[in-house]
């Protein structure tokens, strides 16, 4: 459900799976959120990004046309770039919610958000990345360890806002004339920390 004066990325981050990662109250408190997409077809490929504070200010929107040579390695792609935007135009210590519809990159995502806090640095399981988005991943992964915190849900198609601007670059090209704007996510200390369902219902004594 959609409440006025909050980011539509982060009602949707909320509502979705984040893989490997629990859901704890506190991820409500992301500064930024961060949904891509790539796409991929024989007649050209495309990717859309879209980056907003948690309040709903909308930072940036891209449209840009791509030659992936498949779709996995597109949403790589995809997610490379709004990393990228959004590190120009954010704090190192920016809390970061990522939003995609691939369910292995939302995985690998996790996986490497985990490893960042490890001692070794060693990943929980293996990264299932394709070998041709090997590049990006380096960069994905760059990323990752740059932020305060990161970590990703997987949305359904359909819902993935971004979906669109991957699909139909050349028709959404004005997105990427949008003035670049660098927003600091405005701070609300007493917004109430929801907690997840299988705390939700429990009496003090359970």
């Amino acid at each position: 459900m959609a409440i006025v004066g909050r980011s539509d990325l982060r009602d949707l981050f909320d509502d979705s799976p984040t893989p490997h990662i629990a859901h704890p109250p506190r991820t409500h408190n992301r500064d930024f959120y961060v949904a891509t997409d790539g796409s991929y077809s024989r007649d050209g490929s495309g990717l859309g990004v879209i980056v907003e504070t948690r309040s709903g200010e909308r930072v940036a929107r891209l449209a840009v046309p791509d030659e992936a040579p498949d779709n996995n390695v597109a949403e790589y792609r995809a997610l490379h770039l709004g990393l990228d935007v959004l590190a120009a135009r954010a704090p190192a210590n920016a809390r970061v919610g990522v939003l995609v519809d691939h369910n292995d990159l939302a995985a690998d995502v996790n996986t490497a958000a985990l490893a960042v806090r490890a001692h070794d640095y060693r990943p929980i399981s293996e990264f299932s990345v394709p070998s041709a988005a090997e590049h990006h991943w380096r960069g994905i992964r760059a990323r990752v360890a740059g932020f305060e915190e990161i970590r990703a849900a997987q949305v359904e198609s359909g819902s993935n806002p971004a979906h669109v601007l991957a699909n139909a670059p050349e028709q959404y090209a004005h997105v990427n004339q949008e003035p670049a704007r660098c927003l600091l996510p405005e701070v609300n200390d007493s917004e109430p920390q929801i907690p997840p369902p299988s705390r939700a219902d429990r009496h003090a004594s359970d």
